[in-house]
């Protein structure tokens, strides 16, 4: 077995593992440092299967880390484009009310952007008629800091900025062993033995399995969410001037269907939240045995089941039937037929789950002596990428004396 010697290593070629090993790589020059991932290249999974947005940080609870590092992350995100002639636009947000029930929810989330210092504006829905004429609403609020990028691209940049600095990687090595001493940190990738001082996974999708593997005694299980888009025909790429985001339901994490301008001229329509059967499940029939059966021997996933039957069920309606699924975005903007919708890849979200069957809200980390990981981290960690990075850089430092 081929075997090498580091400092540290990073597992996990997403936007936050190459956020977290460019940052290192910055702050600690002298450290060796291994960039580990199992695919043959950077962002290959929610990184790459995500909306593009960067969030201004309107929906999470003050005082959460995904509130500060969200709207810290949307600061230093525009900077890190700017700086590197990255895909950037501002192009602002509206979140439309349909009824009543949804002004009443606007009123909730107007006062969240207040707690959480984030400019918004009340709109009515003869404004909103003005400002966005193909959609209709009873009100809407304007988020004007919502903006739009290319993670793919950033985290491209991000790693060619961090092998200049003489970072390593090592791409195509799927991780299947963690062995932790008082002395190093082993990490198995198939034929080669990479002995470290210090670890720092980033695992995402794989993030419980990966924390398994260091000997932490988990008690989340990564339930995986499929989200899937459609994209409107070229002909209706001009049919909104903002993001248009639905009032969101306050129970639940998912943001519902929304129209999402994209870098590239595009817009897309999604996405919805259905239950993944395969952690890694991007295509259209996606099944994965052992995946299912972690799954359904996990005692959270059936109370999380059981809490939110309802809303699963519709999910799984809406998702095999189109005209379900059309009534999402029919319902603020009736002109879209079930024609104006092609193809386009879906994404998945690694929920962490807890035992009792609670979604985990805010972004969750564990610790071995030797190792620490980032536990939970779906939306909006593209957006916090960097400041997710400095943080497990500074607590790094503390904790392992670099």
């Amino acid at each position: 077995m081929n075997q090498t010697h580091v400092d540290l290593i990073v597992i996990g070629g997403g936007i936050v593992g190459c956020s977290t090993a460019l940052q290192l790589k910055t702050a600690f020059p002298g450290l060796s440092i291994l960039l580990v991932d199992k695919e043959e290249q950077c962002a290959q999974h929610q990184t790459g299967h995500n909306s593009g947005v960067v969030h201004a940080g309107v929906y999470y609870q003050p005082g959460s880390m995904k509130a500060d590092f969200c709207k810290r992350g949307a600061v230093l995100t525009k900077q890190f484009c700017a700086q590197h002639d990255l895909p950037y636009k501002n192009c602002g947000k509206l979140l439309v009310a349909t009824d009543e029930l949804e002004l009443e929810r606007m009123e909730g989330l107007r006062l969240r952007c207040h707690e959480n210092d984030i400019k918004v504006q009340t709109i009515s829905a003869e404004e909103l008629r003005q400002r966005e004429p193909h959609i209709v609403g009873k009100g809407a609020l304007l988020v004007s800091e919502t903006s739009i990028t290319d993670y793919s691209a950033i985290t491209r940049q991000m790693v060619s900025l961090y092998r200049a600095r003489g970072g390593e990687v090592l791409f195509d090595a799927e991780v299947t062993e963690i062995q932790e001493s008082e002395r190093d940190i082993r990490v198995v990738t198939g034929d080669s033995l990479i002995i470290a001082s210090y670890l720092l996974v980033c695992g995402g999708l794989m993030a419980d399995r990966l924390a398994q593997m260091t000997g932490i005694a988990v008690d989340f299980q990564i339930v995986p969410f499929r989200g899937e888009y459609y994209q409107l025909r070229q002909g209706l790429w001009s049919i909104v001037n903002h993001l248009i985001y639905p009032i969101p339901d306050p129970d639940l994490p998912f943001l519902g269907v929304h129209l999402t301008l994209m870098v590239n001229g595009s817009v897309t329509v999604g996405p919805n939240a259905v239950l993944g059967y395969k952690r890694e499940g991007y295509g259209r029939i996606n099944i994965k045995p052992m995946d299912i059966k972690e799954m359904v021997s996990f005692p959270g996933f059936w109370r999380l089941i059981r809490a939110n039957i309802g809303s699963g069920i519709k999910e799984m309606v809406d998702s095999l039937y189109l005209p379900g699924y059309l009534k999402r975005v029919r319902k603020y903007c009736p002109e879209i037929t079930a024609s104006d919708l092609q193809p386009y890849p879906a994404g998945i979200r690694a929920q962490a789950v807890m035992n009792d069957g609670s979604l985990v809200h805010d972004f969750l980390f564990a610790e071995s002596p030797r190792s620490m990981h980032v536990c939970n981290a779906p939306s909006p960690a593209a957006t916090s990428a960097l400041p997710i990075g400095e943080y497990l850089c500074n607590r790094a430092a503390e904790k392992f004396g670099l």
